[in-house]
């Protein structure tokens, strides 16, 4: 299904990428808000993993709420996440961040209906950043769909050599391995 509104259709996978604070998750809400105008809520599954975090007076990260209200009707998992890199005094405290951010991810992914229609997901790289996350459960997920729009961070903030920023590239090499296309905002 193509939206005159969108840069990409609302059929398969498509990753948005690009640095904080350049549109990410209001290009997400604007896809989810598209499918629900057209297509209704059923089948519909939200994953909110972003954490909102302050930042010299700047909120880095940000819920789909702050754009779109999913109706009555839409399935949504909400993880309310830690940001390991951004909050930790250490790499294994930020080790320890990632753990408990992929533990309670997976609680939310095993209450997600088996079957469905249309998957968005903001932020999602949060539940992997731990080396014992699999994206493959997130991405075999979103293949049952129709489609399936998911947001990551792409930036500077992953290029360091800790373990989150190794583990959370690794992750989102995977997501782009499997997206049907990758757009990035900059």
């Amino acid at each position: 299904m193509t939206d005159p509104d969108l840069p990409f259709p609302l059929a398969g996978t498509t990753l948005i990428v690009g640095p904080s604070n350049v549109g990410k998750t209001r290009l997400t809400a604007d896809a989810l808000t598209a499918w629900l105008d057209r297509e209704g809520t059923a089948g519909v599954v939200v994953f909110e993993f972003a954490p909102e975090v302050e930042r010299d007076g700047r909120v880095l990260g940000g819920r789909l709420d702050r754009f779109v209200t999913p109706p009555a009707g839409v399935w949504r998992g909400v993880l309310d996440a830690h940001a390991p890199r951004a909050t930790a005094d250490s790499d294994a405290e930020a080790v320890e961040l990632a753990a408990d951010n992929a533990r309670r991810a997976t609680e939310i992914f095993d209450a997600a209906p088996p079957d469905p229609r249309a998957v968005f997901v903001n932020d999602a790289t949060i539940p992997f950043q731990h080396p014992d996350a699999d994206p493959a459960r997130l991405l075999d997920y979103c293949e049952r769909a129709e489609v399936a729009v998911l947001n990551a961070l792409e930036a500077d903030a992953i290029a360091g050599e800790d373990p989150v920023s190794r583990t959370e590239r690794a992750t989102l090499a995977a997501f782009r391995d499997r997206a049907d296309r990758v757009v990035r905002l900059d």
